[in-house]
This record gives structure tokens, sequence and C-alpha cells, in this order.
């Protein structure tokens, strides 16, 4: 059981007011983001599954239901109502792992007011550290160049039991090979892996020894950790004499280094290594690594094999969250949804309204171009001009011409009906795999870390239109109110 309690207060509260006044007709919400993260080009989508796991398992316990009698604040009725309570909405959402950009709905759910309300903060919750994380894992993947996989080593650094799951996730479907995080492993199915600490080293005489116990033991994953004591001296000396050793058994080592000038190390170390005739032992990184540090070291062409990546991961590292918001979008008056809308005198921040689809659209190489968000009701059809207009400028727009586009596909589907999972659960690793293969569909402008170009989400005629005459009549509203 999920317990319905992992909410903010004034969601209750708002629920049982729409309990007492029987306000609870049938609404519309979206969720989404207003900004990338760590100033990039796109986000990848994280954490749906999981919220549907948590949707279908929503009840409020007798121990959550005695709780809130105990603050004397709540109805008998409302109470008895909780007793029984599951989610009854229908979801619609991006696939997981999807690539996703600001002003988009990920999720769309559709269910009565009570039921939404409920679930907001559990939802923002889940989804904006998941999609943050692997939107981050993402990035250093990318910095890499494909030079070295990522083993996410954060478990230690995350915030807290549940942080560390959830990033350890969150960081495999982003693009990290491994996990440290041993729940995780058994929890996700993410491969788990490791080295040594330096405790180990300093437990035995010497280093030699430490190093040739651990190979005895561990014959096919010895990845020596060299830099208890002396990097250049007695640390790759021994590791050099073990690993001739294990060559002797047709066996491989690998090195590690926590400390000091990783170029500069890594390339001195290379070199003694093949020296030594094992052009085959690998090299693993750690040390509070970045996106920069790994584009520096690329860079400095550091023969680095593998990267132990923990803080700046799991963590976020220079942003604290995913800025996601979620927001009605219509109403279900006299039987029939109306579209709504926030109005703020920021015009960024006004809400798009109505129950919409979004559309990607496709070159005939398989490349991304650009997205159309469109009402629900509209029916695209191939073959046709389509205008895109900005969502914020109303005199930018341009046109899709047929001549440019291949294909284009709907990104919003429907996930859960009636409160029960009508998708297929997902295998991890499929979903990262499928991940990968979006994300190699855009430009590599789109996924620069420093200044990327910014890809075209748009607004279709029809909703465009139905937003400013929207916009138009909550002005002629105000005014009126003021004229009072």
């Amino acid at each position: 059981m999920t317990s319905a309690l992992l909410t903010d207060f004034y969601e209750l509260t708002m629920m049982q007011g729409y309990y007492l006044e029987h306000h609870d007709s049938r609404a519309v919400f979206d969720m989404f983001y207003r900004n990338n993260p760590f100033q990039g080009g796109y986000t990848i989508f994280t954490g749906i599954e999981e919220i549907l796991d948590k949707l279908e398992d929503l009840r409020f316990s007798a121990e959550d239901i005695a709780y809130l009698e105990s603050l004397n604040l709540f109805d008998k009725g409302f109470l008895d109502y909780l007793r029984t309570y599951r989610f009854h909405g229908d979801v619609y959402a991006f696939d997981e792992g999807t690539p996703a950009f600001p002003g988009e709905p990920l999720i769309r759910i559709e269910s009565d007011l009570m039921d939404a309300q409920l679930i907001e903060s559990m939802l923002l919750n889940t989804i904006n550290f998941q999609t943050l994380i692997a939107t981050k894992a993402s990035r250093m993947v990318q910095a890499t160049k494909g030079h070295g996989n990522i083993m996410e080593f954060g478990l230690r650094r995350a915030q807290g039991e549940n942080g560390a799951h959830a990033a350890s996730r969150a960081s495999f479907i982003g693009g990290t090979k491994s996990t440290s995080n041993t729940f995780a492993g058994k929890l996700y199915g993410i491969p788990v892996s490791g080295t040594m600490a330096h405790s180990w080293i300093m437990s035995y005489p010497s280093e030699v020894e430490a190093f040739r116990k651990f190979a005895e033991i561990y014959p096919d994953n010895a990845i020596l950790l060299i830099d208890t004591y002396d990097t250049l001296g007695s640390g790759i000396d021994a590791a050099i004499t073990v690993g001739l050793e294990q060559k002797a058994k047709g066996k491989k080592i690998g090195v590690r280094i926590d400390s000091g000038d990783l170029s500069y190390l890594t390339k001195e170390i290379r070199a003694r290594l093949d020296a030594a005739g094992l052009e085959d032992a690998i090299i693993c990184v750690s040390n509070d690594i970045t996106e920069d540090i790994i584009k520096s070291l690329i860079s400095d062409g550091a023969p680095i094999d593998s990267w132990g990546i923990g803080t700046h991961l799991v963590t976020g590292g220079s942003q604290a969250s995913l800025n996601g918001v979620y927001k009605l979008s219509a109403k279900e008056v006299d039987g029939v949804f109306q579209p709504c809308l926030k109005v703020s005198n920021s015009y960024e921040k006004t809400t798009n309204p109505g129950i919409k689809q979004v559309y990607r659209f496709f070159d005939r190489s398989g490349g991304a171009l650009a997205d159309l968000i469109t009402l629900e009701d509209e029916k695209l059809e191939e073959g046709m001009n389509y205008t895109f207009y900005h969502p914020f400028s109303t005199a930018d727009f341009f046109v899709m011409k047929t001549s440019r586009y291949a294909c284009f596909k709907p990104l919003l589907s429907k996930k859960m009906e009636d409160g029960r999972r009508i998708s297929p659960k997902r295998d991890l690793k499929e979903i990262q795999s499928e991940s990968a293969r979006l994300l190699a569909s855009f430009d590599r402008s789109y996924k620069r870390q420093i200044n990327p170009h910014i890809y075209k989400v748009s607004l279709s005629e029809k909703l465009r239109t139905l937003k400013t005459e929207l916009l138009v009549s909550a002005r002629v509203k105000e005014e009126e109110e003021k004229a009072r």
C-alpha cells in the first residue's frame, strides 16, 4: 500500500471542502515544467512507471485515518469516505525516458477534483526528482563522448534512503551502466558494481598483499585502488605486480584513482601499464566528478575507461530541483469539459488551456524537428502543412511544410483507466535503451553542454486561438470588476 498521506496538507483540506460542498466534478490537470535544468537543452522524462504503481496502491490505512481524526479538523463522513478510498482517474503520459521540453504536458490527469488534488504532491515529488537526476545522468553520459561507462556511486551522498533508490533508478534510465546501491540493484534489476575501499589496503601489511588477496577472491573483478599511499609509486608498482600474476592466469585487472590530477595521473598510469604488457587493464576514476570535469578530461585525452560518479549525479549537483508544476486545464460544467487557464502578469507563466496532445515531427532520416501542442480533438493528418505558433509571442510562427517532415508521433498515451494500469510494465533496461535511441534522434546542437540550441515547442493554430480568446475574456472581466 502507498499511504495517501504522502501529500501536502492543504490537498486534504481542499479535498474535504469538495466533499462537503458536493463540488466534485470531473477535471483535467497537466503536469509540465517551465525551464530546462542545468541550463541545458532537454530533460529525460522519468518517474511515470512508479507513479502508476503508486496510484494503483494508493490507500488510507486505519492508522492514517486515526491520525487525521486526531487533528479534529475533518468531518466524520469525509473520514468514512477515505476509509474505502482508491484512485479512480485516467492517466495519460509520455513514455518513460522520452526526451522532453519546457511547456509540454508530460502527464495529463482526468479525474474528479478530489482525486486530482490528492495526488498532486506525490506526482510532483516523484517526477521532478527523477527527471532531474535522469537528465543529469544523460548530460554526464553525453559529456564522455563514448569514452568509458559511468558507474553510479551515490548511495552515501544521496538525500536519504528513498532518494538514493530513486536516484539509482533515474540515473540508470539516463544512461549509467551500474549502481553501487545493492538494494536498488535488487529492486530495479540494475547491474551492481564496486571496487575496494582504502581500508582494505590499510588492513594488510602491504599494497601488494592487499591487491593479491583481493584478486584471489575476485579474479574476474579485480579493480585495484592505487592512491592509498603513493599513486605513481607503490600503488601502481603493486598493481603491475599483481596484474602480471593475473595475466599469467588468463585474467585481467583494472586500477582506480580517487584523488589527484586525474588527467596527468591516468596518462602516466596508462603508460606504465602498457609498458608492463598490461594493455588490457582498465582505468577507473572517481572523486567529485562533474560534467565539466568529464569534458576537461576527455579534451585532455585522459585514457579513462570507467567513471565512478556519486555526489554530483544523485543530488542534481548545481541544481536542487526541476520546476515542474501541476495546473488545472479543463473542468466539467453541465456535463461538458470547458477549457480554463491560469492567467499571470508574466505571459510565460500563463498556462495553456484545454485537453491537449503533443506531436513530435520527424524528418526522413528519423531526426526530431519540432513538437506541436494541440487540442486533443485535433486530428492531424500526414501530408498537410502545419503552422507552429510560438508559445509566448503571438507574432512568431513558422510553417512545417510537407517537404520538410516525413511523419509525426503523438507523445501522450493512455497509461491508466479508472485507477487501473492499462499499459504493460516495462523493464528498466528496455526503458534505458529506448531513451538512448530517442535522444539520438535529436541534433547534437540540442545536447550541447553550454548554450544548447533551443528545440521548438509550439502551439497549434486552434490552441493559440483558444488561449487568446480566454486571455481576452479574462482581461475584460478584470476590467469590469475594477469598474464596479
